[in-house]
């Protein structure tokens, strides 16, 4: 690697980080607060009941809370690797439930946007929320990457 680029591989898990949460902590704010579909949560479970997933109710809550709690969580770097395992667990289910029969393109709501945020989501899972994190500064994670 050349010398001038050396140690940004912290700044770069910061970058990922910072972006993957703020991105989730709008998209849980988003259901929370009643701008999804126009109906908050009764639009998320109206949604979910669609696509078969009962009890819609508390899947809308787990959802919602998962992407707002997790995306405030892992931009903060705090139980980082916990709630980004969450995080993956949430887009693989919105590819195979919502988007996977449209293609892959984000433009005809394909699998494009979950794949890419998902795929984020395992990098904090595998590399951990880096040094500059909660986790880092509580002792929750040592030392690895970043």
């Amino acid at each position: 690697m050349p010398q001038r680029l050396e140690g940004l591989e912290r700044l770069a898990v910061l970058i990922l980080r910072l972006f993957l949460g703020f991105t989730f902590m709008m998209h849980g704010s988003q259901k929370l607060l009643g701008a999804f579909g126009g109906g908050g949560l009764a639009g998320v479970a109206g949604m979910l009941s669609k696509l078969g997933v009962e009890p819609a109710q508390i899947w809308a809550w787990v959802l919602s809370i998962t992407e707002f709690v997790g995306g405030v969580c892992v931009f903060l770097g705090f139980l980082a690797r916990f709630w980004a395992a969450g995080l993956v667990i949430d887009m693989a289910v919105a590819i195979f439930k919502v988007h996977i029969h449209n293609g892959f393109f984000a433009g005809k709501n394909g699998f494009e946007l979950p794949l890419a945020l998902g795929v984020m989501a395992l990098v904090i899972v595998l590399t951990g929320p880096g040094s500059l994190s909660v986790d880092r500064a509580t002792g929750i994670e040592k030392g690895g990457a970043g």
